[in-house]
């Protein structure tokens, strides 16, 4: 890695105009002075390209037809060159430590391959959120769970996962990018955190770097209305990470049977069986042994826990 490395941000967007000028005011303003900054506008209908335009000279544009988050992180990659790669969803910030405290730490550990660190949460009006979670013991945790996703299939820890944390060495995201795409967010961004722990040791920071938005136009995080778009991620990338590390089968097998008896317990069989996904895995990638063992057992299991949770009743009622 050349002293100083370059580093992209890659910032990807889709009508999120009015936050759009945070982000990208966040990447440019870092202490860290090598680095490089990518606007993907995924088709946005809103004020976003007029905000774009005020950034001209300062940024690299990339404007392209909508076609979902994947889309967006394949275009911002290709138009990139940095040695090491930072992601940034357009409605949330980095703090302005953020990339001189990566660099720092991969200049400390040479053979990693990527960083993760933790988040703050922050209101539309970028207030800090009170979010009750356990507080880390530790400043920086490396970890190698190569050998782990191999032969049990099974995260022993909670990984964070958030696209504004997600950062990594470019010679690891050639080997994930282009990834596959899907109109919304069921194939993003943990389908590149799970294929980097597949790929390199890494480490994983306790500091909170960067701030996530929550609002009411996320579509995924805290929202209570989650569980067939959560289950529908586990499915679709259980899938496609089997399609390209067959060496990690039997945590696929969990991770896709987590996904499939989600979704059957939210929207029943048929619902389920719709997905080609669904489909392609069971025909492609079960063996009797594998649906018998893993996939069917899990299944069953989170079929049961997904209907449990559906008919419960809500609290007052």
């Amino acid at each position: 890695m050349s002293d100083p490395p370059l580093v992209s941000i890659l910032i990807n967007n889709y009508n999120y105009g009015e936050f759009l000028p945070q982000a990208i005011d966040s990447a440019l303003q870092q202490s860290y002075p090598n680095l490089e900054v990518i606007v993907v506008d995924d088709g946005s209908q809103d004020d976003s390209a007029a905000v774009i335009k005020n950034y001209q000279g300062n940024i690299i544009t990339v404007l392209k037809q909508n076609g979902g988050q994947a889309s967006a992180f394949n275009a911002g990659f290709a138009a990139s060159s940095g040695e090491i790669v930072c992601f940034l969803d357009a409605d949330d910030f980095f703090l302005p430590e953020k990339v001189e405290t990566i660099i720092h730490w991969f200049h400390k550990f040479p053979n990693i391959g990527w960083i993760f660190h933790e988040l703050d949460y922050v209101d539309r009006d970028s207030n800090l959120l009170s979010v009750n979670r356990k507080i880390a013991d530790f400043e920086c945790q490396r970890i190698d769970l190569r050998h782990i996703l191999r032969e049990s299939g099974k995260i022993p820890y909670s990984i964070p996962c958030a696209t504004c944390g997600l950062c990594l060495r470019r010679d690891v995201l050639d080997q994930i990018l282009p990834m596959p795409e899907s109109r919304s967010v069921t194939i993003s961004d943990n389908y590149i955190k799970l294929s980097a722990l597949a790929l390199s040791p890494g480490i994983i920071l306790s500091q909170r770097l960067a701030a996530q938005r929550i609002h009411d136009r996320n579509i995924y995080t805290f929202r209570p209305d989650a569980t067939k778009l959560s289950a529908e991620i586990s499915l679709k990338t259980g899938y496609y990470l089997r399609e390209r590390f067959p060496e990690i089968e039997k945590f696929t097998d969990k991770l896709f049977a987590k996904g499939l008896g989600t979704m059957i317990g939210a929207i029943g069989l048929k619902g389920a069986l719709s997905l080609p996904e669904t489909n392609r895995y069971l025909k492609r990638f079960s063996t009797w042994q594998s649906l018998l063992r893993v996939i069917l057992s899990r299944t069953v299991f989170y079929t049961l826990k997904s209907s449990m949770k559906k008919n419960d009743p809500k609290p007052g009622r």
